[in-house]
């Protein structure tokens, strides 16, 4: 276990990402299964959003804990609000757009936690910069599901710099998760794991794989990542996978990367990740390889 931030919330150093539970075609049997697995495997944080799944995901999971309760006191829950999807699952919705007014968000954890069948969601996310977010609106509504023990922590997710700490200014955040991968490295050059560092926030990582397209990807960046990556693993003696995880973690940001897939063998290739520290010339190759050019 260890702090997103100082004094603050406790999870795994690699969170379980449930996003594409809804397609993976488990019975209830099936998701307890991979539940405990990854449990089992150090992984005791879970990552949701409401959205997962078509508004899915989160039933789905619940269903699992509904069935084995002793699990909720093993695991912490994350998820995220704040997107409005239109469709049968939601057919107030008029329009595709992002929401984060008291009312949605109120809206939203409750739905959530009569979802996942729980008392309480460790952290909650607001899943998209809003464009019409008014700061101190969000900042009172935290506060109120946090006095009502409804929600322990909060962060955001995909905020850039400057959003981040508008909302921060108004109300401590834990974390910013944030897409990054050998294929996909913004946020290490934009500010946001420089910033991440100065506040002691933790960043979480999506698609630390860059959503498989490390391992099927035909384009000259992802090519020339596989080579370099091969050779680094072949010499390591570990896995694609491993050394993905292993290069987001030297950062000195500290990131919890999310990792979601079905085979828990893939779980472990990540694990394996934990006991793997790469050095400056390891790390620096695989960047030049995704940039194309060395450093200047």
């Amino acid at each position: 276990m260890t702090n997103l931030s100082p004094a603050s919330l406790q999870m795994s150093a690699l969170v379980a990402g449930a996003w594409r539970l809804g397609d993976w075609g488990f019975d209830v049997g099936q998701r307890q299964a991979w539940i405990e697995g990854n449990l089992e495997r150090g992984l005791t944080t879970f990552d949701h959003a409401d959205i997962y799944g078509g508004y899915r995901v989160e039933g789905l999971f619940g269903e699992v804990l509904a069935q084995a309760p002793g699990l909720r006191d093993r695991m912490q829950l994350v998820t995220k609000c704040g997107i409005k999807l239109t469709g049968p699952a939601r057919p107030a919705h008029e329009t595709h757009c992002y929401d984060t007014s008291a009312a949605h968000i109120i809206a939203s954890v409750e739905n959530s936690l009569r979802e996942l069948r729980t008392d309480r969601i460790d952290l909650l996310l607001i899943h998209r910069p809003d464009a019409l977010m008014d700061a101190d609106e969000v900042a009172a509504t935290f506060e109120r599901l946090r006095r009502d023990g409804k929600v322990l922590h909060f962060g955001a997710s995909n905020f850039t710099v400057q959003q981040f700490e508008l909302l921060h200014s108004r109300i401590a955040l834990e974390t910013n998760q944030v897409e990054c991968s050998p294929l996909q490295m913004g946020a290490i050059h934009d500010g946001t794991f420089d910033q991440a560092q100065r506040l002691r926030a933790r960043p979480m990582i999506w698609s630390p794989l860059a959503g498989g397209r490390l391992f099927n990807e035909d384009s000259p960046a992802a090519h020339r990542v596989r080579w370099v990556m091969g050779e680094i693993g072949a010499r390591l003696g570990v896995s694609t996978t491993t050394l993905a995880i292993a290069w987001l973690m030297r950062l000195p940001s500290r990131p919890i990367p999310v990792v979601g897939s079905r085979r828990l063998s893939a779980t472990d290739e990540a694990v394996a990740a934990l006991k793997l520290t790469l050095n400056p010339d390891d790390w620096y190759r695989i960047w030049s390889a995704s940039t194309g050019h060395e450093v200047p």
